[in-house]
C-alpha cells in the first residue's frame, strides 16, 4: 500500500509508456504541431509528447528565459521594479527591425516593471535588450547567463544567441521539452511575478497592444505564457492552465498557417486539445512533504544504528484517472550502510510503480549525520556483518 509521497521537481523521470497504454483515450493524434509536450507542473511528468527533443528555433519563446533572469534579479534584490533604465541605441534599433516592439525611445528612462510588461505582454524585442543591458551590462554578457541558466535547469537541447529570439547568424535552438522545463521553473520559482503573463493588454507611450495568447480570452483557467513566430520556427505557444489544484503546461511548436490570424488560432486550438485530454485523462496527487521521514536505514559501525531517510522536495505524481489506488511505492536502501553517514547525502531511493512499470524514482537522503562509533561498536558490528 501507498503512504503518501514525495519528489524533486528539477530531476523528474517521465511517465512510462506502459502507463499511457492503459488509458482508454490516447493523446490527440490529429495535431499539426511538429513538436509538442504536455507536462504536469507539480510532478514534472510528461503526459504526452511528439518529437519533444528536436532542436528548433526558439523565436519569441526566448523571452521566457529573459524574464526568468530578470525575475531572479528582482527576487535577489539586485534590481527593483520602480528603478529606471536608460534606453540605449542598441535597444531602440532592435525594436526598429519591423518585428514586435514596445516603442521605447533612445535615452529615455523607463521603469523595469514597464519593460517587463512590454516584453511579456507586447513581446517587445526592444524591451528585451534594454533589460538585458540593465542586468548584465551588455546583451552578450546576458546571453552567457541565459545559457548557463539553461544548463542549470537541465535544458540540454537549448542554446540562446540573443535575448529576444529574432533570427540570428549564429545557431540558436531549443526544444519543446526544454521549454516545458523552463515554464515549470518560472512558475515554481517566481509566483509573485508570474501574474504578468495573464495580462491581456498593456499601454505604453499611448500605444495599446494586446497579448497574442488567445487562450487568455477563451479560458479563464489559462494564465500564461508566451507566443512565438518566425518563418523558420512556425507558430509556437507555451501556455499553462490550472483547474481544481492541478496545473498543466502545454508547448506546441512548428505550426504552419497562411497568416498570423490563422496561426494564432491554430496554436490556441491545439493547446486546448491537449488540455482537454490531459485534465480528463490524468489526476495529480501529493504523496510526501519535503523532509517527512519515510523510513529508517540500518547503520553499521556508527554511534547510532539507525538514520532517518526522507526526500528533499515535495513529491507529486501524475496517474491515469481512477488509477491512484493501484499505485505502489517501494524503497531500495543501501545494503550495507556504514558510518560515517552525512546529512543530506543519498542512501537509497523510493520508486513509484503502476502496473509493474516504474513511473519515477527519487533519492532518499539522510535527515541527520551519524558519526563512527567507538572501537567496541565497530568490532561488534564487524562480527555481525559476517553473518
Amino acid at each position: 500500500m501507498i503512504h503518501r509521497f514525495l519528489l524533486t521537481l528539477a530531476c523528474l523521470t517521465l511517465l512510462a509508456p506502459a502507463a499511457l497504454a492503459s488509458l482508454q483515450v490516447p493523446p490527440p493524434s490529429d495535431l499539426t504541431a511538429r513538436n509538442y509536450v504536455i507536462m504536469d507542473h507539480l510532478s514534472g511528468m510528461v503526459l504526452a509528447e511528439s518529437d519533444a527533443d528536436a532542436r528548433v528555433e526558439p523565436a519569441s519563446l526566448t523571452k521566457i528565459m529573459t524574464a526568468y533572469l530578470v525575475f531572479q534579479e528582482l527576487a535577489r534584490g539586485n534590481i527593483d521594479l520602480e528603478e529606471e533604465v536608460r534606453i540605449s541605441e542598441q535597444a531602440w534599433r532592435t525594436g526598429m527591425t519591423g518585428a514586435s516592439r514596445m516603442y521605447i525611445e533612445v535615452n529615455n528612462r523607463v521603469k523595469v516593471e514597464d519593460l517587463l510588461r512590454g516584453m511579456i505582454v507586447q513581446s517587445g524585442n526592444d524591451a528585451c535588450v534594454a533589460l538585458a543591458e540593465h542586468v548584465a551590462g551588455t546583451e552578450g554578457a546576458f546571453v552567457d547567463v541565459m545559457n548557463a541558466q539553461a544548463r542549470a535547469l537541465g535544458m540540454t537541447n537549448t542554446r540562446f544567441t540573443n535575448s529576444h529570439g529574432l533570427p540570428s547568424e549564429e545557431s540558436q535552438y531549443t526544444s519543446a521539452r526544454d521549454m516545458a522545463k523552463l515554464a515549470q521553473a518560472l512558475i515554481r520559482d517566481f509566483p509573485e511575478y508570474y501574474r504578468y503573463y495573464s495580462e491581456r493588454s498593456f499601454t505604453f507611450n499611448d500605444i495599446t497592444q494586446s497579448n497574442r495568447n488567445l487562450l487568455l480570452w477563451r479560458d479563464s483557467h489559462v494564465d500564461g505564457l508566451k507566443t512565438g513566430w518566425t518563418r523558420a520556427a512556425g507558430y509556437n505557444l507555451v501556455s499553462s492552465r490550472e483547474q481544481d489544484g492541478m496545473r498543466l503546461i502545454a508547448v506546441v511548436m512548428g505550426i504552419d498557417a497562411p497568416n498570423h490570424q490563422q496561426g494564432g488560432i491554430r496554436r490556441a486550438n491545439e493547446s486546448q486539445a491537449l488540455y482537454s485530454w490531459g485534465f480528463r485523462q490524468f489526476e495529480t496527487h501529493k504523496l510526501y512533504d519535503a523532509g517527512e521521514v519515510i523510513t529508517e536505514a540500518r547503520v553499521w559501525k556508527g554511534e547510532s544504528d539507525q538514520v532517518p531517510l526522507a526526500l528533499a522536495e515535495d513529491l507529486y505524481v501524475s496517474v491515469p484517472s481512477g488509477r491512484y489506488n493501484a499505485l505502489q511505492a517501494r524503497m531500495e536502501l543501501d545494503a550495507r550502510l556504514e558510518a560515517p553517514v552525512r546529512e543530506g547525502e543519498t542512501y537509497g531511493e523510493v520508486q513509484l510503480v503502476l502496473d509493474g512499470e516504474v513511473l519515477l524514482t527519487r533519492p532518499l537522503v539522510a535527515m541527520s549525520s551519524v558519526e563512527e562509533g567507538g572501537l567496541f561498536r565497530r568490532l561488534w558490528d564487524t562480527v555481525l556483518m559476517m553473518f
